[in-house]
């Protein structure tokens, strides 16, 4: 029985990380934001692995989704931004799957959790900027730093600096692509795996 159960985890992992890689290489471009903030939703597999099978499954999903993209499309960021995606992968799953287990696993939360997961990675996603990923871009493509942010982000005058990049560009546009992501994670957990998969999953009500 467990065996079975094993392999049924594995197959709609394998799946989802199938369908994950396509949505990221769907993206779509953002007015006014930096040239590589484009909005995917392949955190909607994540979400979905993540209340159905657990933490190990949505991490699975969201490595290799990543390899996926590097492998059939490459990178615009001299890999510093699968390297942002990569270190991120336990700032998404870890609390927000801390908060559903601590909670009950209600649908109360579900949302709780999601609460805290876009909070949680929006800030990750500031100090990534800040202290990572565009140092290390900056670094990649010999600049200076202000010069790199100019750069990419030409298409808002009023980005000059980090601290004008953190609070136009990163914050808003995390806050829009993860709370996207959520949501529709959410709805399609909710309104069709939970009554169309073969999957026997224990829904917890509040």
């Amino acid at each position: 029985m467990m065996k079975n159960w094993n392999v049924k985890k594995l197959v709609f992992t394998a799946m989802l990380t199938a369908v994950a890689g396509v949505l990221m290489s769907l993206e779509i471009s953002v007015p006014l934001m930096p040239v590589f903030y484009k909005i995917d939703f392949s955190d909607v597999p994540t979400v979905i692995a993540l209340f159905t099978m657990g933490p190990l499954s949505a991490t699975m999903v969201e490595i290799i989704k990543i390899l996926i993209k590097v492998l059939t499309v490459g990178t615009n960021t001299a890999y510093v931004g699968e390297l942002a995606n990569v270190l991120g992968v336990a700032v998404f799953v870890i609390p927000t799957w801390i908060v559903y287990t601590k909670m009950g696993k209600t649908n109360k939360a579900i949302f709780a959790s999601l609460v805290i997961g876009v909070l949680v990675r929006t800030a990750w996603a500031c100090f990534c900027n800040a202290y990572i990923t565009l140092p290390l871009y900056a670094k990649a493509m010999s600049m200076n730093l202000n010069d790199v942010i100019k750069a990419v982000s030409f298409a808002n005058g009023n980005i000059t600096n980090l601290r004008s990049f953190i609070m136009l560009a990163t914050i808003p546009f995390n806050i829009i692509k993860i709370s996207l992501n959520y949501i529709i994670g959410y709805v399609v957990y909710d309104h069709v795996v939970l009554k169309h998969t073969a999957f026997k999953v224990e829904r917890h009500t509040a």
